[in-house]
């Protein structure tokens, strides 16, 4: 299943600025993988001198960034995780401001912070691996609007891509 097959219908407009960075012929398992590597040659690169850096006051560092991209994901996995699951109860947003402080990031290293990123992502591969195209497809409610399971796994992806693109764009350009 490619991204291709995503339905405007599928997801709020809100969640196609990250859907959108995925390429439309990446197929959703594999993009899981491949995103693995990606994200995780992709944040060891970073030298340690800028782990702790933010770009301006009150904006996360680089390591909140990671702790991010983890909260994130295991958020959507279980909406994923839920929907596939024809469990038809609202789905709530969440808070993504209040998550960065409780998970003491700053204290963490990026080691640390890489070793729970892979572990959550071969979380989500598994449960990837588990459903069926049928199953994906089904579409359930989060954050007060229209979701599937596959438009909430792609946004997973997607938002890593979005968040890579501006520690590139606003940290690493201007440290």
């Amino acid at each position: 299943m490619t991204r291709t097959e995503l339905k405007a219908k599928e997801f709020d407009v809100y969640y196609g600025r990250y859907i959108n960075k995925v390429d439309v012929s990446r197929h959703l398992r594999e993009g899981f993988s491949l995103g693995k590597k990606e994200v995780e040659e992709y944040f060891a690169a970073i030298p340690a001198s800028l782990h702790n850096y933010a770009y301006a006051e009150n904006k996360w560092t680089i390591k909140e960034v990671l702790q991010h991209l983890i909260d994130t994901e295991r958020i959507f996995s279980y909406r994923c995780f839920r929907i596939a699951r024809r469990d038809q109860s609202p789905l709530a947003g969440f808070d993504q401001n209040i998550y960065i402080g409780p998970s003491l990031a700053q204290q963490k290293t990026m080691l640390q912070l890489l070793r729970e990123f892979a572990a959550g992502r071969n979380h989500t591969i598994s449960l990837l691996e588990s459903l069926s195209n049928d199953d994906l497809a089904q579409i359930g409610i989060a954050s007060g609007n229209p979701m599937s399971a596959r438009a909430a796994a792609f946004t997973i992806i997607g938002h890593d891509s979005w968040h890579m693109e501006i520690i590139k764009d606003r940290y690493l350009n201007h440290a």
